[in-house]
């Protein structure tokens, strides 16, 4: 059988709000701190992608073992990797599988097994694609096929979803350790392959994922003082949006080693910082362009004219997210999705279940 969604597939994604939107419209779901990762099972071919479209497949081959032996030969699901350890989620640990050494990542997954947390059924067990049915349709084919094949798969877990606010606020006000904050998706929509369109996402603090489009120099030193950072507009240009700072001197210092394999890049295509200069200059004023293939995310608190007012706060770097998904979308004031839109100008129905909650949302506080 050839699957009829080819693994380059793009997945869906989610907008940055401020708020969780309210409406019987919408289902939650928990933001996982984790890798985002499309797994696709065809006998016993098993590829994982990253939203990037990165394969993931040598650095996660504990989860490759468990998609395989899953006892349904043939689905497509979306769902998020993370490291388990002890009763947290570990990030880092995700980072450290991202290393070209096989016998480092093989070590790394006997001793600290990964998850698959699963929210999407794209391609069912008969190798029916899903991707033109509705949420809530997906998410009852999800559950279904849960039941059935992922019951005794111990590294791949069924995420909670529910259409309970409360219960999406409180899984908000718990963001910061196992969860990135919360997921809204809209119930009525197809799966939306590569738009922000149907979903939503909220986290207690604003991040964003950038592009490292040059540095400057800290003053009188030849360490790294902040990092430039920029957004791809709908031209495709490189804007300039801000700058992260604030390194110790030893990661200055290990920065520089980092970035000195893109100096001479392109830099910023559209509004940059200034006139570059060259490697030799002294002037902290200056900047060196760098070849656009770091991404990192940063924190912020307001955004003027399509930049952060303020210096941002470094977080981590993104391996996992293409410079090309770093666009300046993540910046616009959170709207709701185009509804109206999206369903055809037809109001979006209320969902089956009536009541405060639906099964699976209140197993999941339970299990909270």
């Amino acid at each position: 059988m050839t699957l009829p969604l080819r693994a380059d597939y793009a997945p869906m994604e989610a907008r940055l709000v401020d708020a969780i939107p309210i409406g019987p419209e919408w289902q939650y779901e928990p933001k996982w701190d984790g890798f985002r990762c499309l797994a696709f099972r065809d006998g016993d071919s098993v590829v994982l992608r990253s939203r990037s479209g990165k394969p993931l497949e040598r650095y996660f081959p504990d989860v490759v073992e468990a998609v395989r032996a899953v006892p349904a030969a043939h689905f497509v699901l979306d769902g998020e990797l993370v490291v388990p350890v002890g009763a947290h989620l570990a990030f880092d640990e995700l980072l450290q599988r991202i290393h070209p050494a096989a016998s480092r990542v093989q070590r790394l997954a006997a001793e600290r097994p990964a998850m698959y947390i699963v929210f999407d059924l794209m391609v069912d067990e008969e190798g029916r694609s899903l991707i033109a049915q509705p949420l809530s349709e997906r998410r009852r084919r999800l559950e279904a096929f849960s039941r059935r094949y992922l019951a005794s798969a111990a590294s791949i877990r069924l995420s909670p979803a529910t259409d309970d606010v409360e219960a999406a606020r409180a899984w908000l006000a718990r963001a910061g350790g196992n969860l990135d904050g919360i997921v809204a998706k809209v119930r009525g929509v197809p799966y939306l392959s590569g738009t922000r369109d149907g979903m939503i996402k909220v986290k207690r603090g604003r991040t964003a994922d950038c592009v490292v489009g040059g540095f400057r120099y800290a003053t009188n030193a030849k360490v790294v003082g902040s990092l430039l950072l920029g957004l791809y507009d709908d031209a495709g240009l490189l804007q300039h949006v801000g700058f992260t700072s604030g390194f110790a001197a030893p990661e200055r210092k290990a920065l520089l080693a980092r970035l000195r394999p893109l100096l001479g890049g392109r830099g910023f295509t559209g509004n940059a910082p200034g006139g570059p200069s060259r490697w030799s200059t002294e002037r902290s004023g200056e900047w060196e362009p760098l070849e656009p293939k770091l991404v990192v995310e940063v924190g912020y608190d307001q955004v003027t004219a399509g930049r952060f007012r303020h210096g941002t706060r470094f977080m981590r770097w993104r391996p996992d997210k293409a410079p090309r998904q770093c666009t300046m979308e993540q910046l616009e004031a959170g709207a709701r999705p185009r509804l109206a839109a999206l369903l055809g100008g037809v109001a979006p129905a209320a969902p089956t279940r009536r009541g405060a909650r639906s099964r699976a949302g209140s197993a999941a506080r339970r299990r909270e």
